[in-house]
C-alpha cells in the first residue's frame, strides 16, 4: 500500500505526539530510571500492543483501593498487642530488626516461635492437615493458587468437616491464580458454614482492568492465632510426591508455632478485610500462643520477623530486607529463586559481596516456564560471574523455592527475586534470626547443588548469537516483568 506524502506527515506527527505524551505520563509516575525507559520503549515501539500491556500491567500502585487497605491496617494495628521481644543482636542484626520493625509496623516486630521447615510437599500438607484437625477456634487460609484437583478437593473437604464442627473457617484465594476453583467448587465449604472470598476477583461484575496487575502471591495459614504456615507451596498436586512422585516441585515451606504466628495473622486479616470480609475483634484472634495450644516437640525457639510488602505502600519492605541482608553479608550468601530478574540494587549488592570475599551462590532453574523471564535472567549472569558469584542451574525437579541465607539469617517466603514480587505482588516472608535454621537451609542448598550444573562464563560466551541477542533484548523489559 502506497501512502501519500501528506499521510506520512500526519502519521509522523501523530507518532511524535504519541511519544511525547506517553513520555511525559511515564516520567510523572516517578519510577526507576530503568523501568521508565523500559515502558517508554515498549509504548513507543508498540503503540497499540504496548498501550494494552500498560493498561493491564503498567499501574504500579494500589491507589484506587488504597483507602480500604489503610482501613484494614488501622483495624489490625489498633487491636494488636505490640509486645517487643527482648533479645541480643549484633550491630548488623540490630539494624535489620529496627529497619523491619519501622517499615512493616506491628507485624514486623521480632517474636519467638518454634520453626519447622518442609522441603517435601507431602510432609507440608500432612502437617497442615494435622493442624487443621487440632484447631480449636479458627482456621484462616490464603493462597495464590488453589487447584480443584485431588489435593485441593481433599483439603477443602477437611475444612468443611471442621466448619460443621463449629470451627470458624475462612479461605481467601487470588482471583487470577485460583481462577479454576469456581464457586461451585467452594459450595460444600460454604454450606458447612465456611467463608470463601477472592482477592481482586476476575469477573464481569467485580473486575477492574487496571487492578489485574495486583495479585496476592501470599501463601498463609493461621490456626488459632498461634500456629502458622508460609512459604512457596500452593495448593496443587504438582507440589506433592503423593500425587506426582519424583516429579513433585522442589519447594520450601515453614511452620511457626508461637507468638510469631501473630504477624501472619495480621497480614491475613489485612487482605481479608480488603477483600470485603469482616472482623469483629482482631485481638480475639491473637491468644497467648504458649497457653492456647499444646506444645509440639522439644525444638528451641527462634526469633522471627514477618515482613509483608505490596503495591499499597511505597516501602517495598521485602526488597529492603533482601538489600540490607546482602549488604551486611560477611561469610556467605545462598539464594534460591525460580525467577531471577534482579534490579540494579540487588545485582550490585550480589557483586559487591562476592568481590569482598563473601561466598555468594545462586541456584536457579535451567529453563523456566516463562521464556521471556528466563532469557532476561541469563543476561545478568556474565557480570555476576565475573564478580565471583557462582551460579548453578537445576533441570529437575522443577525449582520453586524462594529462600535466602545470609550468614546466620534465614529468609523463607513467597517472593521471587524480581520486580513483580518486590513491587507489584502482595508478598510475605519470614526473617529468622537463628544459626540452626540457617544451617538447615544451607544443608538443603548443598543437597540441591548435587543435581545442578555450574554456569561458566565461557559457556555463556559460546551461546549462539541469536540466543545472546534474545537475552539482551529481554533484559530491556526486566523492570516490567
Amino acid at each position: 500500500m502506497n501512502l501519500s506524502g501528506e499521510t506520512l506527515v500526519i502519521l509522523s506527527v501523530f507518532e511524535i505526539g504519541w511519544f511525547i505524551t506517553i513520555s511525559i505520563y511515564i516520567l510523572l509516575q516517578r519510577r526507576s530510571a530503568a523501568a521508565t525507559f523500559a515502558w517508554i520503549f515498549a509504548l513507543a515501539a508498540l503503540p497499540v500492543v504496548g498501550f494494552g500491556l500498560y493498561f493491564f500491567f503498567g499501574p504500579r500502585k494500589f491507589s484506587k483501593r488504597k483507602k480500604r487497605r489503610i482501613e484494614a491496617t488501622q483495624i489490625t494495628e489498633a487491636s494488636a498487642r505490640a509486645t517487643q521481644q527482648e533479645a541480643h543482636f549484633d550491630p548488623h542484626e540490630a539494624q535489620l530488626v529496627r529497619m523491619l520493625s519501622l517499615a512493616v509496623g506491628w507485624a514486623g516486630l521480632p517474636r519467638q516461635a518454634k520453626v519447622e521447615l518442609f522441603f517435601s510437599g507431602k510432609d507440608k500438607f500432612d502437617a497442615l492437615e494435622r493442624e487443621i484437625a487440632n484447631a480449636q477456634h479458627h482456621i484462616h487460609l490464603e493462597y495464590y493458587i488453589w487447584e480443584p484437583d485431588e489435593l485441593g478437593t481433599r483439603l477443602r473437604d477437611r475444612l468443611a468437616e471442621r466448619a460443621r464442627e463449629g470451627i470458624q473457617v475462612r479461605v481467601l484465594v487470588d482471583g487470577f491464580g485460583s481462577n479454576k476453583s469456581h464457586d461451585r467448587f467452594w459450595s460444600s465449604l460454604r454450606a458447612a458454614g465456611g467463608e470463601v472470598r477472592r482477592f481482586n476477583e476476575l469477573s464481569f461484575a467485580h473486575w477492574r482492568p487496571r487492578m489485574a496487575n495486583f495479585r496476592t502471591h501470599r501463601k498463609i495459614v493461621v490456626c488459632d492465632g498461634c500456629v502458622a504456615f508460609t512459604g512457596g507451596m500452593n495448593v496443587t498436586r504438582v507440589h506433592s510426591e503423593e500425587f506426582v512422585g519424583e516429579k513433585a516441585w522442589r519447594d520450601t515451606h515453614l511452620l511457626l508455632r508461637g507468638e510469631a504466628a501473630q504477624g501472619l495473622a495480621k497480614v491475613f486479616f489485612e487482605d481479608w478485610i480488603y477483600a470485603g470480609g469482616n472482623v469483629d475483634n482482631f485481638e480475639r484472634y491473637l491468644p497467648h500462643a504458649a497457653t492456647n495450644r499444646p506444645d509440639k516437640g522439644e525444638a528451641s525457639e527462634s526469633l522471627v520477623q514477618i515482613v509483608s510488602s505490596g503495591p499499597d505502600e511505597d516501602i517495598n519492605a521485602i526488597h529492603k530486607l533482601f538489600a540490607h541482608a546482602l549488604a551486611s553479608a560477611t561469610r556467605y550468601v545462598e539464594l534460591t529463586t525460580p525467577y531471577f530478574v534482579p534490579d540494579e540494587t540487588i545485582c550490585d549488592l550480589l557483586q559487591t559481596a562476592a568481590i569482598g570475599g563473601v561466598d555468594v551462590k545462586l541456584l536457579v532453574p535451567e529453563s523456566g516456564d516463562q521464556p521471556l523471564v528466563a532469557a532476561a535472567a541469563r543476561s545478568y549472569y556474565p557480570e555476576l560471574i565475573e564478580a565471583g558469584v557462582r551460579i548453578f542451574e537445576i533441570e529437575s525437579p522443577v525449582l520453586h523455592a524462594k529462600t535466602l541465607v545470609v550468614d546466620d539469617l534465614a529468609i523463607v517466603g513467597t517472593a521471587n527475586t524480581d520486580n513483580r514480587s518486590f513491587r507489584l505482588n502482595f508478598e510475605v516472608a519470614a526473617a529468622i534470626h537463628d544459626r540452626k535454621i540457617a544451617s538447615m537451609l544451607r544443608d538443603v542448598f548443598a543437597r540441591d547443588l548435587q543435581g545442578a550444573q555450574p554456569v561458566s562464563l565461557l559457556e555463556l560466551q559460546n551461546l549462539p548469537v541469536t540466543r545472546r541477542l534474545a537475552s539482551s533484548f529481554a533484559r530491556l523489559f526486566s523492570p516490567i516483568l
